[in-house]
């Protein structure tokens, strides 16, 4: 199979580079930005198209590696050719393959094939593709065929459906996206206490890493530590004293989280007050802030 990239960002790179070193045929690259597919082309010893027309002749399947706001445009385009039999393939986390709209009609065959992976590094994460896990959602004729390219690499995939693309893509959000806003929260309240921004994330990287690779190897269960875990109240009480508006907002949801998951690794423990701290909490800050607003008065 010849496979050609439309788009030559971060994942076009990585995945065109995934696939040539295990001898997959990359037929090459179009793009917008023809420097772009040039040097796509260079980094994976394959060639580059001026005209998208010439990279879906060479090829038999279409990655469309686009921002996905991009994707539908891309797709209007492609339609105008003879694609008979090829495979029109998006990676957005998002979006299914219903983007590619009126796809029957062209003989062609659409499918979204999405790596669960931050792709960071445009050089560098093609090396590291090889520990991602694969989904994949789109025609049932030929869906084994991605399934088994990729289970061939050597990584996990799993066929979904195209009604559960959306919420698939923000449980990869809350672990990936929404994380960094959680550590920068962290890095403001060290910050609070004097550190220097850049000295906070130096300080916190340690735990935060540690901490994930205890919750990707053994679960959260046996992960967890802290207050929570082990019925502290008074020590939530006096984060809760210290914590305000996001910040605080963020503590008290996150730790109504944790209560089900300590329930679950010491059923013997009673969580009840904790969790009814944790039910109080925004009514406590709300007269909080009421008694000191009327205290202006």
């Amino acid at each position: 199979m010849r496979i050609g990239f439309v788009g030559a960002g971060k994942v076009g790179f990585s995945l065109g580079k995934y696939m040539t070193e295990r001898e997959i045929c990359v037929s090459g690259y179009y793009s917008l930005h023809p420097d772009s597919a040039r040097l796509a082309s260079e980094f994976t010893h394959t060639r580059y198209f001026l005209h998208l027309e010439d990279l879906v002749r060479a090829s038999d399947a279409v990655f469309l590696t686009v921002p996905d706001g991009a994707v539908n445009s891309v797709w209007n385009s492609l339609k105008r050719s003879d694609l008979q039999g090829k495979f029109i393939c998006h990676c957005s986390g998002s979006l299914s393959s219903a983007i590619f709209s009126g796809i029957d009609r062209t003989g062609a065959f659409g499918y979204s094939i999405h790596p669960l992976f931050a792709v960071n590094d445009r050089l560098q994460s093609y090396k590291e593709l090889s520990h991602a896990f694969f989904t994949i959602e789109g025609s049932a004729e030929h869906i084994q065929l991605w399934e088994k390219m990729f289970t061939g690499f050597g990584n996990s995939v799993r066929i979904i459906s195209a009604e559960d693309k959306t919420l698939y893509h923000a449980s990869a959000v809350c672990v990936s996206n929404l994380v960094i806003g959680l550590y920068e929260v962290a890095v403001r309240l060290l910050s609070s206490c004097g550190f220097e921004p850049e000295e906070a994330r130096k300080a916190l990287g340690p735990l935060f890493i540690h901490n994930a690779q205890a919750l990707a190897a053994r679960g959260c269960e046996a992960a967890l530590t802290g207050p929570v875990e082990r019925a502290d109240l008074s020590t939530i009480e006096d984060h809760l004293n210290v914590l305000s508006g996001n910040e605080r907002e963020i503590y008290i949801r996150l730790s109504e989280i944790l209560v089900d998951i300590a329930k679950r690794k010491h059923p013997e423990k009673s969580y009840g007050n904790i969790s009814e701290l944790l039910a109080k909490a925004p009514e406590t800050e709300r007269n909080g802030k009421n008694e000191k607003d009327n205290s202006n008065i």
